[in-house]
This record gives structure tokens, sequence and C-alpha cells, in this order.
């Protein structure tokens, strides 16, 4: 660790302290399982409005949003933040009247309600599958900056993050997770901030300077209205793309739909979302920020073989000033972003949508709150796992954050047209459901997969490339277009709404 001073330490050990701290303080109000996943249901908006920002915010927020900053998206990343909160407000309307309606545990129990067990249990699956390697990837770019700051193998980096986050989500439940999100807020805008300024006092001519390159090279430039599918960073992809992406991301991710179902209130969850929309726009633009200034002083100082999601990893441990605390502050910033957001959202999905109703008898409160809890023991080793794992797959021309979106994107769409299907239906029912959602990943694997191995070998234009954005948008429309086409070939099968 010689980059790292004695205070550097202190810092870090302390942020990784606390986070077990407020595990071990709160373990014991959880004494049931509702306890456990949902606080009892009366914790603050305010908090879980700072639960709901840090569970979207990863290492891939805090490393590779300032790496498309630097890159030739500058601000214009922006686009998609605008899509975020139209999509939040479509959430507080539709939907959670929905989760709140009755005493439910998981979003997929609405599934079943209007469906049947098997859809929920199709969706339950896609959602562990989807955010356990969307969390296994961002686990991985945090873990590659660990090791270039502590000098670690890459197998400990990641081991270290995934047994922290498991420690403190097992002793102390949604409570814990909730309020350890609050504390991981307050430390990576606290370590942005400071960014800001210590790039900008290693940059020659400061702050204007950094203006005047990033005029120079349109890297301020927020809006771009060109009507293209196949570029990710346009007003339009943002704003319904993003929109979109949101819904699904954020209306059936039973990851954050677990915060919503901790609230007081319906009121109280709608607050905590709409809010939470601005401050995730305001922490893009302090991210895409730093990626700007950060091109600005790599023209200074050329670094040579960088990827884009490694510059500001590559300042930190270069530049930023040794044994004064802002390593380790940025080092806790980092591993604040970690994967503790779904590992007692996975658990409460295979307890609830799996377990229990495979059962012929109901299982004690105690069974299940125990058996609960080791889940999220499994789940923080699966994605350590996939962490690992994924290393040797990475794709190097991709940021981190573009990939983790693409999975999401994938996932969450398809899981969106079911719920649409449910929501303004009354004639689809379980098998057209399901059909539909078949047909939607078809096109998705066709367009992610096929379309650029037809363009590779000229056999279509590139124009033809379809950009992540669009993907839950089409996969949505797909599931409910197929879906609700089916159903109107039989008599109607779908259970009330």
């Amino acid at each position: 660790m010689d980059r790292l001073g004695l205070l550097d330490i202190l810092v870090l050990v302390a942020y990784l302290a606390s986070a077990i701290m407020v595990g071990l303080v709160l373990g014991g109000k959880s004494k049931s399982i509702e306890t456990f996943l949902l606080g009892d249901r009366n914790l603050p908006w305010w908090a879980i409005l700072g639960s709901i920002v840090a569970t979207e915010t990863s290492a891939a927020t805090v490393l590779s949003v300032p790496g498309e900053g630097y890159g030739p998206t500058g601000m214009k990343f922006l686009q998609l933040a605008l899509g975020y909160i139209v999509g939040r407000a479509l959430i507080v309307y539709f939907l959670l009247p929905l989760y709140f309606r009755g005493q439910l545990l998981t979003a997929y129990e609405v599934l079943d309600q209007r469906f049947g067990g098997v859809l929920r249990q199709a969706a339950s699956l896609l959602f562990l599958v989807a955010r356990n390697v969307g969390d296994g990837l961002r686990l991985l770019l945090a873990a590659v900056v660990l090791q270039k700051l502590a000098h670690w193998p890459f197998e400990l980096s990641v081991l270290v993050m995934g047994i922290v986050s498991t420690i403190y989500t097992f002793v102390g439940g949604m409570r814990s997770v909730i309020w350890n999100d609050c504390i991981q807020f307050a430390v990576y805008v606290i370590g942005g901030l400071l960014a800001v300024l210590v790039i900008a006092a290693n940059v020659t001519g400061g702050f204007g300077e950094i203006l005047r390159f990033a005029s120079a090279g349109d890297k301020l430039r927020v809006f771009d209205f060109q009507l293209s599918l196949s570029e990710p960073y346009t007003f339009w992809a943002g704003l319904i793309g993003g929109a979109v992406l949101t819904v699904g991301t954020h209306g059936t991710d039973h990851s954050m739909v677990q915060r919503y179902l901790s609230a007081k209130s319906q009121s109280d969850a709608g607050r905590a979302l709409l809010a939470s929309g601005l401050l995730v726009f305001l922490q893009f633009a302090m991210f895409l920020f730093i990626g700007v200034q950060l091109a600005c002083y790599f023209d200074q100082h050329p670094v040579s073989g960088l990827k884009k999601d490694e510059v500001f990893a590559h300042f930190i441990v270069n530049e930023f000033p040794r044994n004064t605390g802002l390593i380790g502050l940025m080092l806790a910033a980092i591993l604040a972003s970690n994967l503790s957001s779904s590992l007692s959202a996975s658990a409460a999905a295979v307890v609830n949508d799996f377990y229990v109703p495979a059962l012929k008898s109901s299982p004690s409160p105690e069974f299940l709150f125990r058996l609960t809890r080791w889940l999220t023991v499994a789940f923080g080793a699966v994605q350590i796992a996939i962490g690992i794992g994924a290393k040797s797959l990475y794709d190097r021309d991709a940021t981190v954050v573009s990939s983790a979106l693409t999975v999401a994107g994938f996932a969450f769409g398809l899981l969106l047209g079911v719920f649409a299907l449910g929501v303004f239906t009354r004639r689809a029912g379980q098998f057209d459901a399901l059909f539909g959602a078949a047909n939607g990943l078809l096109v998705l694997l066709v367009l992610q997969f096929g379309v650029p191995e037809l363009i590779e070998h000229k056999h279509l234009p590139p124009e033809f490339k379809v950009a992540f954005p669009w993907f839950a948008l089409i996969g949505a429309g797909t599931t409910f277009l197929i879906g609700w086409l089916v159903s109107c070939l039989h008599p109607a099968q779908g259970k009330p709404a």
C-alpha cells in the first residue's frame, strides 16, 4: 500500500468499520422476515431517497461515468438522466398503487395475482439473473481500483468488498442497507466534490483552462436532437429510451421496489422516488464534469494505453496527494458504491417467489427469517464469483456503465412488457405473457448479437445498429404487442388487475 499513507488507511478503515457497525447496531431490531426485508415498513422518506440514489449508484457511476465525460460523449450522457426523471413519474402514477394495494414482500407477487405462479417465478428468475450479473460487473470495476491502490491480487480485492457488504446486510437486514446507503451517498458525493477541486488544481490554468478546452472540444453540449437509433446519447434516446428503461429498472426491479415498500406510505415512497431523479441528474452532472476535467488534464499530461473506465482510477492512484486522507476517502467512495443493494432483494425473491410457493405447508416465521439471512450470504458469494469470472470476459471497447445498462435494458424491458400486459389488458393470460416475453427476448438477442455481426460482414449498413437506450422500449413493446395479439386469438384468460 505504498500509495496509501496512514491517514488514508485510517479513513478507509473508519468507513468499512462504520458500515459493519451500523449492521450490528440495527441487527437486533430485525426479529422477523418482514422487518429484515422491509424494515417494518416505517422508514422515513428521506432515508429511502438516499437509498434509492445510492442503490443505482455503483462503481460504474463513480468510475465509468467520468469515462463517458472523458470520451467523445462529454455531457451528452445527461440526456439519459432526463428520461430517468420522466420514468419515475410514470412509476409513481401507474405502479406504486399496485405495490401498496396489498402487503407484498416482492414486486413479482403482483404478477402472481394477475397471471399466476409460473409467470411470477419466471419474472423473479429474470430479475435474479440480471441484477446479480449487473452487480458482478460493477464489483469488477471497483476491484480494479482497489487492486491498483492496495497492490492486492484482483481476487482478494473482490473478496474484501463482497465480504464487507455481505456482513452488514446479513446482520442488519434492510434497515442496515438503507442507513448504510445514506452514508455511502454522503461519502461518494463528498469524494466527487473534492475530486473536482483536486483535478482543477492539477490542470495548468485551472477551471478557466478546463472550460476553454471543453468548449473547444464541444464537451459541454448536453442536447443532440438528431434522429438516430444507432447513437446512444441523443435527446430522443435519452428522453424516451431512458424513461422506459427507468420504468423497467425502478418499477419492476425488486431491489428498488423493496425500498418503496419500506416506506410508511405510498405518498412517502412517491416523494422519495421523484426527488431521487433530481439528485441522480445532479450527481451524473458532477461525475461527467470530472471526466471532462480529466480529458483536459490528460491533454496536458498524455498517458498512453488508458481505457476510458480507467482514467479516473489512474488519476486517483497517481496524482491525488498522499497521506492527506483524500486517497482513502476516494477509495471509500468507490467501495461505498458496492453490491449490498441487491443481496436482500435477491434473498427475498428466492424465499417468497420460489421456496414458500413450493411448500405444501407454511414454514415457521423463525425458519424463514434464518433462511433469508443465509441466502444473503449465498448471493454475496454468487456476485463475488461473477466479479472474478467477468474479468476475462470484459469488453475493453465498452464502458462498464453502458454494459450494465445493456443488461438492464434486456431484463427489465421484458419485465416491463409483462407488467404492462397485466395493468393495461384484461384478455391476456399467463401463456400470452410468457410467449410475448420469449419473442421480446429473441428480438433483443438479434439486435444485440445478430445485427452487429451482419454489419461487420457488410451485409447491413452501420445505420441498422440499435443503441442500448432503445433496448428496454423494444423489449417491452415487443412483449406487450405479441402478448396482446396472441390473447386476441382465444377467449379472455386474464384475472382482474
